[in-house]
């Protein structure tokens, strides 16, 4: 007969944390975020820590370039999602890892001999008041000169003379090599009263711009997650279908972590995969998941895994247990696949960091995570409703929405994560739907580190290794859930002081 686990499967809703005494050097300035992304000796940092323990999940709806920019310049990281053609996930990795906060990519560009009337009309159309003047027109082309909306008025100047006879030559503008960094830059600008910096190659052409009003801008993002070269990080999702093909083409682009990403990841077939790109390409850290159990865990820690995410089910758009009836409550998942983290790390020395991946519904359920043993969180329905996710924004007569679908939806058609059989989706375990629109990620994302931190100050803690060893948890009945909550008619509009 079937064995029957004896717990109850068991959700964040279902727990509260108890406050601990807070110490008068715990405070929210003094929390610090960062913590393991991948497999480390005990006693020895990790190969690369996330600032902010905040991934996003690998999903078409979720993941895109912009969004991976981001959640990277406020210290997470994103796995940008396999559900595409192998060029075009590298070529996405390659946008993140080639921007660089500061040094900007020219988008406003023309000629020498186009006319002040199509330079108007490129600065309209782009919004930016300063174009670059390239032999070609192009944003990597021989700069020749740069021209501001200062430089010409289009009811005082002929609009069908050329840039040429109002730009500044290059000649007669500051310029910096290849080589300078953003601080050394950013020290011309102030020093030298340039309003912008044109940094060049060896033969002249254009690599980027650097402007004095993106000075504040960077010092908005002190903690962001980038590698020796100061590029931003990004993670990229792959499955075991064609990882042979994939991983090459990615670590080539420049991907910094990979994570096989498929609704059951205790199977051989990802243990396998694991154990081929650890063989080839030892030096890229990869996850593995999603696993639900403490026994599936070590099967794949020990098939290599340098992460492992947790969770079957558990996502907003998922059916797979309605469908399946295969999956278990996240806060019992992660429980579990904490212990066996913890047993594993004991008997041999090597720290395995767990994902917490799904469930989580209310921003208190990353702090409930996160005390439960997860090192990070990864999510997804929470990312899809900012402007840099992939879904469009439509209006409804509530206000605005975001399009979410899941990667079990006939939408994504992402047969290959499901193991149905054939070259499609039999049947769908994820749903098409809307979420309710947020705005920026950084201002959310902001609004949500704010409570980690209090409810961390509240249980005493500065560090996440700290709160993980130290909270103390209680499970709750409904009434007691129903108490949570507020219980007074509320106003539909705020009062004004009189």
């Amino acid at each position: 007969m079937a064995q029957i686990i004896a717990e109850v499967s068991r959700t964040f809703n279902e727990f509260l944390l108890l406050p601990n005494r807070t110490r008068t050097d715990c405070s929210a300035a003094t929390v610090d975020l960062r913590t393991s992304l991948v497999r480390h000796t005990v006693g020895e940092e990790s190969a690369i820590e996330l600032r902010s323990p905040f991934t996003s999940a690998i999903m078409q709806a979720v993941s895109t370039p912009d969004l991976a920019i981001a959640l990277a310049r406020n210290g997470g990281l994103s796995f940008l999602h396999h559900n595409q053609p192998v060029e075009e996930q590298a070529a996405a990795v390659r946008r993140v890892k080639n921007f660089k906060a500061g040094f900007v990519t020219s988008d406003t560009n023309v000629r020498p001999d186009d006319g002040l009337g199509l330079l108007a009309e490129v600065m309209r159309r782009t919004g930016h008041s300063t174009a670059a003047v390239t032999d070609d027109g192009t944003a990597n082309g021989r700069l020749l000169g740069l021209v501001t909306s200062r430089d010409f008025h289009p009811q005082r100047h002929g609009l069908d003379g050329p840039v040429s006879g109002r730009m500044t030559a290059v000649s007669d503008l500051a310029l910096a090599g290849p080589d300078i960094t953003l601080s050394e830059a950013n020290a011309r600008l102030w020093d030298e009263r340039l309003d912008c910096l044109p940094v060049l190659d060896a033969e002249g052409r254009l690599q980027h711009l650097v402007f004095r009003s993106d000075y504040a801008d960077n010092k908005r993002f002190p903690n962001q997650l980038v590698d020796a070269a100061k590029r931003l990080r990004v993670g990229a999702g792959i499955n075991t279908h064609d990882y042979r093909e994939r991983v090459p083409a990615l670590l080539e682009a420049g991907a910094d972590a990979l994570c096989f990403d498929s609704s059951d990841g205790y199977s051989d077939w990802q243990a396998q995969a694991l154990s081929w790109v650890k063989k080839h390409y030892p030096e890229i850290p990869t996850g593995g998941g999603n696993v639900v159990d403490g026994e599936a865990f070590t099967f794949l820690a020990e098939a290599g895994a340098d992460f492992v995410k947790v969770g079957v089910g558990g996502g907003s758009i998922c059916i797979t247990r309605d469908q399946k009836g295969i999956g278990r409550g996240q806060a019992s998942a992660v429980l579990d696949v904490a212990a066996a983290r913890d047993a594993f790390c004991e008997r041999t020395g090597e720290y395995v960091p767990i994902c917490s991946d799904g469930g989580l519904v209310h921003d208190y359920h990353v702090a409930l995570a996160l005390a439960m043993g997860a090192d990070f969180v990864m999510m997804g329905r929470y990312f899809a409703r900012f402007d840099q996710a992939a879904g469009a924004k439509l209006p409804t007569r509530d206000g605005f929405v975001k399009e979410y679908w899941g990667e079990g939806s006939n939408r994504a058609r992402n047969w290959q994560r499901y193991g149905q059989g054939g070259q499609g989706l039999v049947f769908e375990e994820g749903v098409d739907g809307y979420v309710p629109y947020a705005g920026d990620l950084d201002e959310g994302l902001a609004l949500t580190t704010a409570k980690l931190r209090t409810t961390m100050v509240s249980c005493g803690s500065t560090t996440l290794p700290e709160f993980r060893s130290t909270a103390r948890m209680t499970l709750v009945s409904d009434q007691s859930f129903q108490e949570s909550h507020a219980n007074v008619t509320l106003r539909e509009a705020p009062t004004t002081a009189s």
